[in-house]
């Protein structure tokens, strides 16, 4: 899960971009990075933590140019406190390319090899960002033939991308003296829009990972990138298009609409708020198929993704809607000598609770999602101690029980809370009366009422289905292995809950 952002623009291109991270800072919050284009010359700053945290006015004047690239960072694969995995990413061998990744390739250990062995390219980080950069460098390396590139050529080399690269992968990147590329897996897992805007000097173009970019600058949303397709604009501001995959199928990640992105966001035709909204009236029939003598006072949502649910869900219910949490957005970052552990947060320092909603009532808690349930078991105790007489606790997605390779760091199997339990058992987990799980069912019913064309999802953690279709126990236990390892020497303890509460 990052945030990605390409613009070719008749003016310069650096505000626009800095503007449009801030809208993605939700996507990511562990780097950002800009690169502008002035012809043949990239103009790059980068670096770790938020993106009003990396920019200076001086870093600003150093990127002048009417085309660039943006990223902001959620570490995936990769050290998590490595400053020099921040994006984009660079070569200047055959061309001067940058690029921006969001996404996760499951076959990056043995394209590393292939780069090393047969393509003769060395990768210096651990991020499969820097391993797709790198495949795309040797195609356009091989169309080129040494020469020069051109339209066809560009589209042959992304077509021989997704014949090498698994996984998922929406990408902007630049090609020095040529324009602006961006495209999308073959099954469209990560989400990428791009739109245009009108301007005296010609047309100007957006692509993102979400349509508020587009909206707050003017852009009139053309479409969604396509499963397999890629966009190019030359220098002289035309727009080509291609389908670059032998086989497609649209299957985008369900929990894209559970919890990453804005509500105000319209991915693959579907109103992110909408397919909310129809998650709260799923779960809420669950609520009385499951609870049908429950006498629940009022519906209390996590701030701040779960609260189209909730509302949806006391609607149908017909009963109170309150605000119980109040969050405090203005939390602190932790900061750590060299050694020393990295220190959870405190659930009640993000979250503060308002006695007088829980006193003496029958309080429905509802959030987008339970992974670990540490925060959900502190979220619950919360409200009983505020005097919640009893305390139901609903997810708007189904338990969460298999691991997400495709871009979404979830903790291991074993860290999960869902795995090997009942919905009861989970219920005494996190000490509430009950726990109610959305439906896979009902869930991909909820979006498919928004955007009926979408036949198929991306639901691995839910379903343990992955769409690539090579996903093998043995690469799991890796990535397992690698992510415990890498929070090991990180001195990391993070809920993937926490999520949740980070999320704006």
């Amino acid at each position: 899960m990052c945030g990605i952002l390409g613009v070719f623009a008749r003016t310069p291109v650096n505000q626009m971009l800095y503007d449009g991270l801030l809208l993605l800072q939700h996507r990511g919050q562990d780097a950002a990075g800009i690169v502008t284009s002035e012809s043949k010359t990239f103009h790059m700053h980068k670096g770790p933590g938020m993106v009003r945290d990396v920019f200076r006015t001086r870093d600003m004047r150093s990127l002048p140019g009417e085309i660039g690239i943006a990223h902001c960072r959620y570490p995936t694969a990769g050290s998590a406190s490595n400053a020099g995995e921040a994006q984009p990413f660079y070569v200047n061998s055959p061309f001067g390319i940058v690029l921006g990744h969001n996404g996760n390739l499951t076959n990056s250990e043995a394209l590393k090899q292939e780069m090393f062995r047969q393509d003769l390219r060395h990768i210096n980080t651990n991020s499969d960002s820097e391993v797709l950069l790198n495949v795309l460098a040797h195609e356009l390396e091989l169309a080129a033939k040494g020469t020069w590139l051109d339209v066809e050529k560009i589209f042959a080399a992304v077509a021989n991308v997704h014949r090498r690269c698994r996984g998922a992968y929406a990408v902007v990147a630049m090609i020095a003296g040529y324009g602006l590329l961006a495209f999308r897996d073959p099954y469209g897992i990560r989400p990428l829009i791009f739109g245009r805007a009108e301007t005296p000097q010609g047309p100007e173009y957006l692509a993102a990972s979400e349509s508020v970019a587009l909206n707050a600058f003017g852009f009139e949303p053309v479409r969604d990138v396509a499963p397999g397709e890629a966009i190019f604009v030359d220098e002289t501001g035309t727009l080509h298009t291609r389908q670059c995959a032998e086989k497609s199928v649209l299957a985008p990640c369900i929990f894209e609409y559970v919890y990453l992105a804005r509500p105000d966001s319209v991915m693959d035709g579907v109103s992110v708020y909408e397919a909310r909204l129809n998650m709260g009236r799923h779960l809420a029939l669950k609520v009385q198929r499951t609870l049908p003598d429950a006498k629940i006072d009022m519906v209390v949502p996590v701030p701040d993704t779960s609260r189209p649910s909730a509302m949806e869900m006391a609607a149908v219910l017909g009963v109170s809607y309150r605000e119980g949490f109040i969050r405090n957005r203005y939390i602190g970052r932790t900061f750590i000598m060299p050694g020393q552990a990295i220190r959870k947060k405190s659930v009640r320092q993000k979250l503060n609770v308002m006695a007088m909603e829980f006193k003496d009532k029958n309080v429905l808690i509802v959030d987008d999602s339970i992974v670990r349930g540490t925060t959900s078991r502190e979220i619950v105790q919360m409200a009983r101690e505020a005097g919640a007489k009893k305390v139901y606790f609903a997810s708007a997605a189904p338990a969460v029980r298999y691991a997400n390779v495709y871009g979404i760091d979830m903790p291991t199997r074993q860290e999960l809370i869902a795995p090997g339990r009942t919905d009861e058992e989970i219920a005494r987990e996190i000490c509430a009366d009950a726990v109610i799980y959305q439906d896979l069912e009902g869930l991909e019913q909820a979006v498919r009422e928004v955007n009926p064309r979408l036949m198929q999802f991306e639901t691995s953690c839910f379903s343990g289905r992955y769409v690539t279709g090579d996903v093998t126990d043995a690469y799991l236990k890796s990535v397992e292995q690698s992510r415990d390892a890498s929070r090991e020497n990180d001195g990391e303890d993070v809920d993937a809950n926490q999520l949740d509460l980070n999320h704006a």
